[in-house]
């Protein structure tokens, strides 16, 4: 497809990305497939096999990498994380494009292959509110918290990589700006050149 998208998002953890995530796939675009990653850490409690991931132990992990089963990959938080190429291979025959949840090394390699893909980090309004949000988490301990809170500001050092920036202090308001990048991206003219020449050359213009 001319306009099929490969649509990355990407976050510190507590920033909101997932609930983003959900409402950009459920309610305005349908037509894009959530790729669903492997990763070697637990389900939380209300997490599902095959839905938020596809849980793995780290020897099946590392036998993926090695038979180069993997678009990108990468360590976080102490746990692997991975984008399998079945699962882009999936969506290219059933939608319009692909949506990934991936941390800003994941961005890296997706881009580097395909450097039309389109990066957009979602932000926090605050260090303070990125806090409180991960403490309201009931599945993630004191340690958890702490690490993640760690990590945060080395992610967030990455933002000038990405194509766009989000900040998540009203979520109505992310979701309209993620809806319009998304229908912005659409409109770009390499996504539409074909049409253009197909025009050109029947005389219709």
């Amino acid at each position: 497809m001319d306009d099929f998208l490969l649509f990355i998002l990407s976050s510190p953890s507590g920033a909101g990305k997932t609930t983003l995530k959900t409402r950009i796939l459920n309610e305005s675009h349908p037509e894009l497939r959530f790729s669903v990653s492997h990763t070697t850490r637990q389900p939380r409690l209300n997490e599902i096999d095959g839905r938020e991931y596809h849980f793995i132990d780290r020897t099946r992990f590392q036998q993926m990498v090695h038979g180069e089963e993997f678009a990108e990959w990468a360590e976080v938080h102490g746990n692997l994380y991975g984008t399998s190429v079945h699962e882009i291979d999936l969506a290219r025959r059933s939608h319009r494009g692909v949506v990934f949840d991936i941390d800003y090394q994941g961005a890296r390699q997706i881009k580097a292959k395909s450097p039309d893909a389109i990066a957009v980090f979602i932000l926090p309004p605050s260090m303070g509110e990125l806090e409180r949000r991960l403490r309201s988490r009931a599945s993630d301990d004191e340690p958890t918290v702490q690490r993640r809170l760690a990590n945060a500001r080395s992610e967030i050092d990455h933002y000038a990589f990405f194509d766009y920036l989000v900040i998540n202090d009203d979520l109505e308001q992310a979701h309209r700006k993620l809806d319009a990048i998304v229908i912005a991206e659409r409109a770009r003219c390499h996504r539409n050149a074909r049409s253009a020449e197909r025009l050109l050359r029947s005389g219709q213009v």
